[in-house]
């Protein structure tokens, strides 16, 4: 594949935007994978003697128009060539074993972004997947996207923040599973026989991470009557500037999830912990993330003094408030970054408007990453429990827990014969409610949050409909 990616680059072949998809086999293609979805059960087959079922020659019909539309997109993506073969070998034997629970297994393998990443690159990608924050089936699903990856972005992977799985994403078109609030693409959503040795890249869409982030960010800031400095409001403005930032923030938040004193398996696979845990680390992720920003603003960086301003406001103004309050780990760790500022007076809601004191935000933000490190620093010489313990503590030091919370009246109220995966039975689906004032806040920017679904960088209204 590196070959062949030298050779498209050396003749100036990086696909401009647009290209592929204006090509007419890509409507073609979505035309044919948008008929199969509604024929698919949650696993990916596809039950021929259920209600509306297709009869089994006209399912085989339409993958072969699946498989042809493939076929002629394939020669636009030559670094795709291994992968778009795969596809159509998992493809056809998924016809012939009779579409039952998809295995893209081999396609899976085939499929290796990370080892060419270049700015502008499009890949065509089709799988039987769930889209995490979307669609929770394994439909067939295809995209195409193309890299993240500036020249900037590229150097710093290379010298400071190693992420070689990393890929900084963009949509150019997909069918309706990201029609969603989904805005990452990992191969462990992807349908296969079983889950490979390791994962070899995850992709995150930072256009829509950014797009997103524009339009709620401006609604809060309207309905919040916050006064903007010069350059946040320049910032807002620009896609690009935002979707740089985006890039940037993830590649670090990405990487951080294996880095630092780690009392426990960084990614909690198969672990059950309360959800606050989940919480404190995507905080952590994302306030390594920010503590970086400012050593990288500091050197002159233009992109890092944007990610201190993505961070911040996200985390406050969008987490809180999207989503279901059952077991909101991000919400969480949004209302406990608010809540951190607001009891250090950075932030100040006076008189119906949000006052920020920028001068000290940077300072007071990377002090609360300095105590969440610290928790997991003394967490490796604690007993899971007490870490449980010790960071409900940090969490409520800031946030209110629900008055009726089992755990906030500490371990004497708890049946500690247990194991500590039963007692996550204790824990409140709202275990730290939303505040009075993001209470307001969640009406004020209710249909702005909803809005948002499925939103790309090439979505005109993200200004006018903020």
């Amino acid at each position: 594949m590196t070959e062949i990616l030298s050779s498209v680059i050396a003749d100036g072949g990086i696909l401009p935007a647009g290209r592929v998809i204006e090509h007419p086999a890509w409507p073609a293609l979505k035309d044919a994978v948008e008929t199969i979805r509604p024929w698919q059960s949650k696993d990916g087959s596809i039950d021929f003697d259920a209600e509306g079922a297709p009869p089994r020659h006209r399912a085989r019909d339409t993958l072969e128009r699946v498989i042809a539309a493939v076929e002629e997109l394939a020669p636009l993506l030559p670094h795709n060539a291994a992968y778009h073969r795969a596809l159509v070998a998992d493809l056809r034997r998924w016809a012939d074993d009779g579409f039952g629970v998809p295995d893209f297994l081999d396609s899976l393998l085939a499929f290796q972004p990370a080892q060419g990443r270049a700015d502008g690159l499009q890949h065509l990608v089709v799988f039987p997947m769930y889209t995490q924050n979307g669609n929770p089936n394994r439909n067939l699903e295809a995209v195409v996207l193309r890299m993240v990856w500036p020249d900037w972005l590229a150097e710093l992977e290379r010298t400071r923040y190693d992420n070689p799985l990393y890929l900084g994403l963009a949509f150019e078109d997909f069918t309706p599973g990201y029609d969603t609030n989904s805005a990452v693409l990992f191969p462990e959503t992807i349908a296969v026989r079983e889950a490979p040795e390791r994962f070899t890249w995850g992709g995150i869409f930072c256009d829509r991470e950014a797009a997103r982030f524009r339009r709620v960010s401006e609604a809060a800031v309207r309905a919040l009557g916050i006064e903007l400095p010069d350059d946040i409001r320049d910032m807002l403005a620009d896609q690009r500037r935002c979707q740089e930032a985006f890039a940037l923030w993830d590649m670090v938040h990405d990487r951080t999830h294996s880095h630092g004193d780690l009392p426990f398996d960084p990614f909690m696979i198969k672990q059950r912990q309360p959800f606050w845990m989940y919480g404190l680390e995507e905080l952590r992720c994302d306030l390594t993330a920010f503590k970086e920003a400012v050593k990288l603003d500091a050197e002159g960086l233009a992109q890092a003094r944007d990610v201190q301003y993505a961070v911040i406001f996200d985390r406050m103004f969008r987490f809180p408030v999207t989503g279901e309050r059952v077991r909101n780990y991000d919400g969480l760790g949004g209302q406990l970054l608010f809540a951190y500022l607001h009891q250090h007076d950075v932030v100040r809601w006076t008189d119906n408007t949000l006052h920020i004191d920028w001068s000290r935000a940077s300072q007071v933000t990377n002090q609360l990453c300095g105590e969440i490190e610290k928790l997991y620093r003394d967490g490796i010489d604690r007993p899971k429990l007490v870490h449980w313990f010790k960071a409900y503590e940090l969490v409520s030091t800031y946030l209110a827990p629900h008055p009726g919370s089992v755990w906030a009246k500490g371990p004497d109220a708890l049946d500690l014969s247990r194991p500590p995966r039963k007692l996550v039975d204790d824990v409140l689906p709202d275990e730290f409610p939303l505040s009075m004032f993001y209470e307001a806040l969640a009406k004020k920017l209710r249909d702005v949050v909803a809005s948002t679904k499925g939103i790309t960088a090439g979505d005109d209204s993200i200004r006018a409909a903020a």
